[in-house]
């Protein structure tokens, strides 16, 4: 039953877009550009409905990996695991990084809260680059152990 309700969402989303789609089409680049009426008229419509897409796969997506945690106790711990590591990564990346107010490059200052947390990424990025690299060092040596 659910099946069949999303396809027939699917098929009257895709018609809704493919109608949208082929009257931007015989507007035109330069009928669009030049009215902002055009603009709200024709591409608007488009844009809520990726909008709309986007929002209805990311419930789906939401749904299902909640549901697929919470059935098995085995990936529940294994994900709760993951998830403390990379925030345990955040945790330490947050606290090697200093910030500090920097000028960027449109004249405005970012932030010493804000540099620390572009710090913050930056390390983490290195670490998990880091434990990536050593993983499959570690699991190439230990094939060729084998």
């Amino acid at each position: 039953m659910l099946h069949k309700i999303l396809k027939i969402v699917a098929i009257i989303i895709s018609i809704l877009a493919a109608v949208w789609l082929v009257r931007i089409i015989l507007a035109g680049d330069t009928a669009i550009a030049d009215s902002m009426d055009l603009q709200s008229s024709l591409v608007t419509p488009f844009i809520y409905i990726a909008y709309i897409i986007f929002a209805i796969a990311l419930v789906f997506v939401i749904a299902f990996v909640l549901i697929n945690l919470f059935s098995n106790a085995s990936s529940l711990k294994s994900t709760l695991i993951g998830v403390g590591a990379f925030a345990a990564v955040i945790v330490i990346s947050y606290f090697l990084a200093s910030g500090k107010e920097t000028p960027m490059q449109d004249g405005e200052m970012l932030s010493a809260a804000g540099s620390r947390w572009v710090e913050t990424g930056i390390y983490a990025f290195y670490i998990l680059a880091a434990l990536a690299i050593g993983a499959m060092v570690f699991s190439g040596i230990k094939k060729l152990a084998k």
